[in-house]
């Protein structure tokens, strides 16, 4: 039997990746498919439920989004949340028109029916609301779980056709009883066994894995990341010797970078680890280019050339081994709007399995980041790797602004490891979702010692965020941020001045090229 899944229909949301990951934060394998997909596909699975997001457009618009009304037919609950709520009650005979008072943000739930989908609210809740449309009026076979002020029609069921639905945003944090709502549609509406663990998906992909390659060889680029790191420990668990990683030094890597991935992978877990130095040729293409996006061209085109040199020296090969992971395979679309279908290549890989002719192994697709590290934590790679903040493709080359040369890199791989030090030392590193030190294209004056100075500027970049869509500059203690400072002035020569990003995204991005 194949895995139990819930299947949610992408209206538009922008909450729909949350929406996956809150179903398989509760142990449900969920996957997300588009608006238009077809019943008889859906019928293909175990599925045990449908849940339909929510999204920006009105239902009564000619071009709004629709889907397939025979799912109200196949026999599983669904839950519509917003705009997904208004499809579905549309579809089963309800009036939809654009409500006198539009609801954005917190709205007070007040609950009516605690029997089923609202089970252990409290009778007063707060609930985050984004819509400008709502129910207006609704047929015979409707019955109403909740409302708000503003909106009478909050949460509704149909037994009937077991629909339910909420004008309310359950996947959220800023409705503090969303969970509570998840589980009880996923476990006591749907009957999920909660079978979705990290073990079971270890133990599938890697008999997946072997009845796909075979005796054949495969290649892994290998940079030291999360998912190359876990795509890599994966593999070699399932074909051993059949794994070749190849790690190519670009020359714009962290300090101890290159040597503390042989250690770990050569050293540690015996993989057959090839090293390319093509530190190099990245510099010499690289010297006098400012633009960022030329930078990274550049970067694009000589990894393709530092891999394919090394690659060609290995026998057997048929697979090329890459970290693609679920969002990409959502962002990617496909002409026939089904999400799943077309795979966005990996920034480090770009048109290699097409220059090679290499199959592609991505044992990952099918999992968000933070799956990622629990599998990496399973299968025994470190704490630091497996939490590790996320790091550019293009490395360092996209945080030093302006000339990229030996000795600026240096100075950025210094002011690097005493930021990532001290924010280890005072706890912090778990609690930040990236943290990083820029070096800019200026110099300022400054005292050192009873002499002037003229010298760069470091600038420390560090945000919360859930899912890198949207991120806040993280609250670090000022005390801490007065031991980075100190440290880099006093340990790194050639800088006198130290400043902090306060920056949210958007506007700014995280990366600052």
């Amino acid at each position: 039997m194949s895995r139990e899944t819930i299947a949610i229909l992408d209206f538009g949301s922008q909450y729909l990746q949350l929406i996956a990951r809150r179903v398989r934060e509760l142990n449900v394998y969920s996957e997300i498919f588009s608006a238009s997909v077809s019943v008889d596909k859906l019928a293909d699975m175990n599925l045990k439920g449908i849940i339909m997001s929510g999204g920006p457009a009105s239902v009564y618009d000619a071009s709004s989004p629709k889907c397939d009304e025979k799912i109200f037919e196949l026999g599983v609950p669904v839950l519509g949340i917003c705009y997904g709520m208004q499809l579905a009650s549309q579809v089963l005979g309800a009036k939809i028109e654009p409500a006198k008072k539009r609801e954005y943000g917190r709205a007070k739930l007040s609950v009516l029916d605690e029997s089923d989908l609202l089970a252990g609210l409290p009778e007063s809740t707060n609930v985050w609301a984004s819509h400008g449309d709502q129910v207006k009026e609704l047929p015979n076979g409707f019955d109403v779980l909740a409302s708000t002020p503003t909106c009478p029609y909050a949460a509704i069921k149909n037994d009937e056709k077991q629909f339910y639905g909420v004008q309310f945003h359950p996947e959220v944090s800023h409705t503090p009883k969303g969970t509570v709502i998840l589980k009880n549609f996923l476990y006591d509406i749907c009957g999920c066994a909660g079978d979705w663990k990290m073990s079971d998906f270890v133990t599938e992909t890697i008999e997946s894995v072997r009845e796909q390659v075979g005796s054949s060889t495969v290649i892994c680029g290998l940079s030291g990341g999360v998912d190359s790191s876990v795509v890599a420990s994966l593999l070699h668990k399932a074909i051993g010797d059949q794994l070749v990683c190849i790690f190519v030094d670009n020359g714009l890597l962290r300090k101890n970078e290159k040597e503390s991935v042989v250690s770990m992978f050569k050293d540690h877990f015996h993989i057959d680890l090839r090293v390319v130095d093509w530190s190099n040729k990245f510099l010499s293409k690289l010297e006098g280019v400012t633009d960022p996006q030329k930078k990274r061209m550049i970067i694009g085109a000589e990894f393709i050339e530092a891999f394919k040199s090394e690659a060609k020296k290995i026998e057997d090969v048929k697979f090329l081994a890459q970290g693609t992971l679920y969002p990409d395979v959502i962002e990617s679309g496909s002409k026939d709007g089904n999400p799943a279908a077309n795979i966005k290549l990996h920034h480090n890989v770009g048109g290699l399995p097409e220059q090679l002719g290499f199959e592609l192994v991505e044992p990952l697709r099918d999992l968000f980041k933070d799956e990622v590290r629990v599998v990496g934590e399973y299968l025994g790679l470190p704490e630091e790797l497996v939490w590790r903040h996320p790091f550019p493709g293009p490395g360092l080359a996209v945080r030093v602004i302006g000339d990229i040369t030996a000795g600026r890199l240096a100075i950025l791989r210094e002011a690097d490891e005493i930021l990532i030090d001290e924010v280890k030392a005072a706890g912090l590193y778990r609690q930040l979702s990236q943290t990083l030190a820029v070096l800019l294209p200026i110099s300022t004056v400054g005292v050192m010692g009873d002499e002037r100075s003229y010298e760069n500027v470091i600038a420390i970049r560090s945000v919360d965020t859930t899912d890198f869509m949207t991120a806040d500059f993280s609250r670090i203690p000022y005390e801490v941020l007065g031991t980075i400072s100190s440290r880099i002035i006093n340990e790194v020569k050639g800088v006198n001045r130290v400043v902090y990003d306060i920056s949210s995204k958007p506007p700014a991005t995280i990366e600052w090229e």
